[in-house]
């Protein structure tokens, strides 16, 4: 009997995209008044304001030009998808030059041997460090650039390519979903909701350790299954072809021997990541400025290596070439939010949400914005733009039925947070298993049992916090 085979990823967006395109003939259009807020620089819908608007219904000519107006347009919350792009494509490149000169294999080589018997180690420090980067900043478009660092040394340590993009994906992504103070998730919201992002603190630590804590143990069950039991893999399939992808056919076993160009380009490699972490929390830098960055890192690589101007360039368009369905992955997923924008049923989504929460007792009134806030946030992949919308039409509400705006908050980024573990709609959850060449469906597969956990965790704590209050 053949085996089922899921749809690429390419047909599980596009089909979105018709999918919301053909609700927008069913749901009623509609829109809130809008206001600005100081604060936050931005409008907001205005509670009670919600009335309906004139229908402008998609058709086929708008299916086809969402994935082209997802590179470059941008809705009234999220920002344009072609600086995202442009960063993966440079990514390519610039790693495709390190690769070139044999400095990446080599250390590769050298972790897996002085971490021997140790390396299961790798997985609860490297998810720490992504998840502080979660919840101090919003860790999310940079991790775009991990993806091939650490793939290919979970492969090496005896793992498969979902080990490596477990750790990253769902490190950071526990991060933010136990934000504190990052500032597009809860800063954002807590400004919305017209309170300090201070409080609510200690709820959100004790999610975000709870949350580290059991995606950790996780994602090391699984990696230890995978290194005694190969085939227990969820891509084992593609095990040859990510051993000779990632790593390049090299042998990274045995002794490893580093010249001194391979040493000076690690230093340079190591110095851009380093040069960007800055850049992202202290200097203000976003896509462009980090693209930049690993641009002018890919050409002072070249020279450190002496590479010719041929085979320097001809090395960076290939590596971009590589990741070139990377971009399109990332084009199409915005052109999803594209869709629901123009088709004016987002703030039909919230007004419907509004109504069913009105009349709920405190604990059920917080676990129902829990539910409603992940379920807009698989059409709201921006936590940024989540949060202005519904932060000032949901903490209000709060008030009326005895919870505190400060858990209205909480309630919403740890839901925020959640689907974006999953969400096929996010261009960095679906970029992210592109370059690891793991399917959505093998990931969901993957992740049910840790989000079914993440859930009941969650609900729990947020129903304790109303209790407690």
């Amino acid at each position: 009997m053949k085996r089922l085979r899921l749809p690429s990823v390419y047909t599980i967006l596009f089909s979105l995209i018709v999918i919301v395109a053909i609700l927008t003939w069913f749901i009623p259009a509609g829109k809130y008044d809008m206001v600005e807020n100081d604060v936050l620089g931005r409008m907001v819908p205005v509670a009670g304001s919600y009335h309906s608007v004139e229908a402008n219904s998609q058709g086929i000519s708008e299916i086809l030009l969402a994935p082209i107006n997802g590179f470059y347009n941008h809705s009234d919350y999220t920002a344009t998808a072609v600086d995202v792009a442009l960063f993966v494509l440079i990514i390519g490149g610039f790693l495709a030059v390190v690769t070139r000169t044999g400095a990446i294999d080599n250390a590769i080589g050298r972790t897996t041997e002085r971490l021997k018997g140790r390396e299961i180690w790798m997985i609860p420090i490297l998810m720490g460090i992504f998840a502080t980067g979660g919840t101090v900043y919003g860790m999310a478009e940079e991790t775009i650039a991990f993806y091939p660092l650490i793939i290919p040394v979970m492969i090496a340590a005896g793992y498969d390519a979902l080990t490596g993009v477990a750790v990253v994906m769902i490190g950071a992504g526990i991060g933010c979903l136990g934000s504190t103070i990052n500032p597009f998730a809860t800063v954002i919201a807590s400004n919305a909701a017209g309170i300090s992002f201070i409080q609510g603190m200690l709820l959100r630590v004790v999610i975000l350790v709870a949350g580290w804590l059991i995606c950790v143990f996780y994602v090391m069950r699984y990696a230890r299954l995978v290194k005694r039991q190969p085939e227990r893999s969820l891509v084992r399939d593609l095990k040859e072809e990510n051993e000779a992808h990632f790593l390049h056919g090299h042998n990274t076993q045995g002794d490893v021997v580093f010249t001194r160009t391979q040493k000076l380009v690690l230093a340079v490699f190591a110095a851009t990541f380093a040069v960007m972490i800055w850049g992202v929390t202290l200097a203000g830098w976003w896509m462009a400025e980090i693209s930049a960055l690993f641009l002018g890192a890919t050409i002072v690589i070249g020279l450190v290596a002496r590479m010719g101007e041929e085979e320097l360039t001809t090395s960076f368009i290939d590596g971009a070439r590589d990741l070139l369905g990377v971009a399109l992955v990332i084009a199409l997923a915005r052109g999803i939010v594209m869709i629901m924008d123009a088709g004016n049923i987002t703030h039909t989504l919230i007004y419907w949400a509004e109504s069913m929460v009105q009349d709920l007792s405190p604990v059920a009134f917080i676990n129902a914005v829990y539910w409603i806030e992940a379920a807009l946030s698989l059409l709201v992949p921006s936590s940024s733009g989540l949060a202005v919308m519904t932060m000032p039409i949901m903490a209000p509400l709060g008030d009326f039925v005895g919870v505190g705006r400060d858990l209205v908050v909480t309630a919403f980024q740890s839901a925020s947070g959640l689907p974006n573990l999953i969400n096929p709609t996010s261009a960095i959850v679906m970029g992210g298993l592109a370059m690891g060449r793991v399917s959505y469906g093998r990931w969901f597969k993957f992740t049910a049992p840790l989000l079914a956990m993440l859930i009941i965790m969650i609900m729990v704590l947020l129903s304790l916090g109303v209790l407690l209050s």
